[in-house]
């Protein structure tokens, strides 16, 4: 994908009615039958943090939102950004830049939001830029990698393969639902 299909998914988010309706379409496609937290295949959305790319299980994005500066929360972790009232509703942000550690963290056109619905809980996460939707199958999804125990690698499902013509590329699918319900995260209770 270049540069341009990226400022034209951009301006899409920014017109977040089209985007949720792809999004929606999406959902609807894939089915709402028996899906678990970490799939083994299926629809992804693929979204940019820094130099990587990673996908979420489609089937927990509400929508895609265009950044705007939330409401700071005193006292919350410096990767809770504050809050959002979407339709009535309070949500917090979550810069998933910050709590990866990546290396910049900016806020420009592309910036986005995706917002989620985790344990019936709306969260909203920053990410970099939104590339597209994937259907991937078994086949195209390889196992995490064993990494040492001092990298916290729980969050990672797989890596998913992607082949456009000669050109490859990888995807680290993340089980968002796990991470943002994290205690690490304090965003969702534990029931």
């Amino acid at each position: 994908m270049n540069s341009n299909d990226a400022k034209h998914i951009a301006q899409q988010a920014a017109s977040h009615e089209s985007a949720h309706a792809a999004i929606s379409q999406a959902a609807q496609s894939a089915g709402r039958a028996a899906r678990s937290s970490t799939p083994a295949h299926g629809e992804f959305l693929t979204f940019r943090l820094g130099e990587e790319e990673y996908g979420i299980d489609i089937l927990k994005v509400q929508e895609i939102r265009s950044y705007e500066q939330p409401t700071r929360i005193a006292n919350a972790p410096t990767f809770i950004k504050g809050v959002v009232n979407l339709r009535g509703v309070i949500v917090p942000i979550v810069d998933l830049r910050i709590k990866l550690n990546c290396t910049s963290v900016e806020y420009t056109d592309l910036t986005v939001v995706i917002v989620l619905n985790v344990k019936g809980r709306v969260v909203g996460t920053v990410v970099d830029s939104v590339s597209d939707v994937l259907q991937l199958s078994q086949d195209a999804i390889k196992p995490a990698p064993d990494l040492s125990s001092s990298v916290d690698s729980s969050f990672i499902t797989g890596i998913g393969c992607v082949k456009s013509g000669a050109e490859q590329r990888m995807l680290i699918l993340m089980d968002i639902e796990a991470l943002m319900s994290s205690e690490e995260m304090g965003l969702i209770n534990s029931i």
